[in-house]
């Protein structure tokens, strides 16, 4: 299958058009469009170290990379949390989550979640898929929830979105990247947040991409490095 084939159908299935403003997405480099691609492998970030200049191969990241590879790179950014079916369903959907609406509706970013669990069944379902999970503002284990926001990679650490989870109700903001700013205002407002981590958090929309590549019907493999590594 030629290069250009495949990304007729990436475009055609997660459209570049849907990506934010001044989001990086598409290809790095220039490539021959008529390579012959045998097989794909999905980073969430390529480093320097990765690229090993590899023959009939595209590489697809989620993050756009900071040097221009030489292999055949692709990138499907916030197109891919925008999309439905995408990162944000592929979370809620790891954490058995019904999702009944868009968080942020100017931009379609994130998924509000309609639940009547109580918070101890929430927690149980992030543990037993997720590690090294912080909360702010945590809450009593029988309370019972309603709506939990959820934002993959980056939602904690914008401040504009601890004030629109309170502004919709919110009773959980579920994502990445907490700082302390976004904590204390968190507190402030009464909104409880449970940080996954950015990585983490993305990680099943990088198996849900991998999904949609599979039907090419060509050999995929999907890198998992962790770009933070904890100390023991």
């Amino acid at each position: 299958m030629k290069l250009k084939d495949i990304i007729e159908f990436l475009d055609e299935k997660i459209p570049p058009s849907l990506a934010l403003d001044h989001d990086e997405v598409g290809f790095k480099g220039n490539y021959d469009l008529n390579e012959k691609i045998d097989s794909v492998m999905i980073y969430m970030d390529i480093l320097p170290e990765d690229d090993l200049n590899y023959k009939n191969t595209l590489i697809v990241t989620h993050h756009p990379p900071l040097f221009v590879p030489k292999t055949p790179t692709y990138t499907i950014h916030s197109n891919w949390d925008i999309i439905d079916g995408g990162a944000n369903d592929a979370l809620a959907k790891t954490l058995k989550l019904e999702v009944a609406d868009y968080f942020d509706n100017e931009t379609n970013i994130g998924r509000i979640c309609k639940t009547n669990m109580k918070f101890i069944e929430l927690k149980k379902r992030i543990l037993d898929n997720f590690k090294n999970v912080r909360i702010v503002n945590g809450m009593d284990n029988d309370k019972p929830l309603s709506n939990i926001g959820i934002v993959s990679g980056f939602g904690l650490k914008n401040p504009e979105y601890v004030l629109l989870a309170k502004n919709r109700n919110i009773d959980i903001l579920i994502s990445g990247d907490l700082t302390q700013e976004t904590a204390i205002l968190a507190m402030n407002l009464g909104i409880t947040l449970i940080d996954l981590n950015h990585h983490e958090s993305e990680i099943p929309g990088l198996y849900a991409l991998g999904d949609v590549l599979r039907e090419l019907k060509i050999n995929i493999g999907i890198v998992d490095k962790k770009p933070i590594q904890m100390i023991k």
